[in-house]
């Protein structure tokens, strides 16, 4: 029996795991259209995000305290070029958001209140940011406060490097590898996981949502296509000279198939991981890149902020002028930054975008209220770009740090 057990498990870690996410995803689209009625598979979706939100935030403070310990010189050109990435991508979405609003302005309608408590300036965004930072090391473990986790990991790690013997430094490293083992062993689960999350969205969702905001959802995910498959890659071919698609594709084969279900950024990050590894990226980068990108590169969060508040502003008749776009452009793009990394994390950023145009925050929160309605597609796109181009812009910072070493001194 033990060998029968050994063979069905070395046969399943065989074969691809997007191929087996795919057949997950099949398998669960036709049982929510043909069996709505059976509730209780839509649990394994529920358990495998749950599984990916506890062991990340062990994953990411155990990791960034280990690479920082050991971690030699060098990594600091690539962490300016991937914060500057992420920063330029996410402000590039913004105006990508404003130009859609423009050639193709979309209307709601305003009607019932949302509930909630958005932030309601800029600075209280920052303000919950810096809070964040110097919050209780365990209680930011334990409550996934990833700025929190990163903070305190890199001050631990620098600690240790300064007074920690070498054995010690490799305790932990071997501590990191063995939760990385761990995470490896829930990724596995992925196709059931995605079979549940796939059979829950379409058995409660179905296609309603589309015939009813058709124009926005659209107006959403083009403009977030645009910024994935155009301006993402632009950047990237402008710093290595060379092809991004390849490296695209499979951030969004190997990340973005995952996001788009978890539509969880943080849920995502042990799979971001995983596929940095094997794309052979430096683990000292990539430890702080990915978690760190969880957090302010957030693409499609701007496109959300930016189009649901000019699309409101459309429906009230307020003339924005370009000026006034570009200010909210690059306000979308510093809320985003401040965006929660869970789903709908973007949404109740909207009332603060609001309030530049002078939209009162009742009128806003209806936006809220339709955000969640259209979630099952907008948030879920939103969640596969953010997550994918962390990948995509750790690997060409790499790539491009790898390059201008290599480079020989004219």
């Amino acid at each position: 029996m033990g060998k029968v057990l050994s063979a069905i498990i070395k046969k399943w870690t065989a074969t691809s795991l997007v191929l087996r996410i795919f057949i997950g995803l099949i398998i669960g689209a036709v049982l929510g259209i043909t069996a709505p009625q059976w509730t209780v598979i839509s649990i394994l979706g529920m358990v495998f995000v749950s599984a990916l939100k506890a062991i990340a935030p062990v994953l990411v403070a155990v990791l960034v305290v280990s690479s920082v310990a050991k971690a030699g010189g060098g990594l600091g050109p690539r962490f300016r070029t991937v914060v500057s990435l992420y920063l330029l991508s996410t402000f590039i979405a913004a105006l990508l958001a404003v130009t859609g609003c423009f050639l193709f302005p979309a209307t709601i309608q305003l009607r019932d209140v949302a509930s909630g408590q958005p932030p309601s300036a800029l600075a209280d965004v920052f303000s919950n940011l810096l809070a964040n930072m110097v919050a209780n090391p365990l209680m930011s473990t334990s409550t996934a406060n990833y700025i929190g986790i990163l903070f305190w990991a890199i001050i631990f790690g620098l600690a240790l490097k300064k007074k920690a013997s070498k054995k010690t430094i490799d305790v932990i490293h071997d501590i990191s590898e063995v939760i990385s083992l761990t995470v490896r062993w829930v990724i596995q689960f992925a196709p059931f996981g995605i079979l549940g999350l796939v059979f829950a969205s379409v058995s409660e969702s179905g296609l309603e949502v589309f015939t009813t905001y058709g124009h926005l959802i659209l107006l959403l995910v083009g403009c977030m296509l645009v910024n994935t498959l155009i301006s993402n890659p632009l950047i990237s071919f402008l710093l290595l000279r060379r092809n991004p698609y390849p490296l695209l594709f499979t951030c969004l084969k190997e990340s973005g198939i995952n996001a788009f279900f978890t539509r969880s950024s943080a849920a995502n990050i042990p799979i971001n991981m995983n596929l940095c590894k094997d794309l052979g990226i430096n683990e000292d980068f990539y430890s702080v890149s990915i978690p760190l990108g969880a957090t302010i590169n957030m693409n499609g969060a701007a496109v959300t902020i930016t189009v649901m508040t000019l699309t409101v502003a459309h429906t009230m008749g307020i003339d924005v002028g370009f000026v006034t776009a570009l200010i909210l452009g690059i306000i979308s793009t510093l809320g985003a930054c401040g965006a929660s990394g869970v789903a709908g994390g973007s949404l109740l950023l909207i009332p603060m975008a609001c309030s530049f145009l002078g939209i009162d925050n009742d009128v806003a929160m209806q936006a809220v209220a339709i955000g969640f309605i259209i979630g099952v597609v907008q948030d879920s796109v939103e969640t596969a770009l953010n997550s994918s181009s962390d990948v995509f812009f750790t690997a060409t910072a790499e790539f491009y740090d790898r390059n201008r070493i290599q480079r020989p001194l004219k």
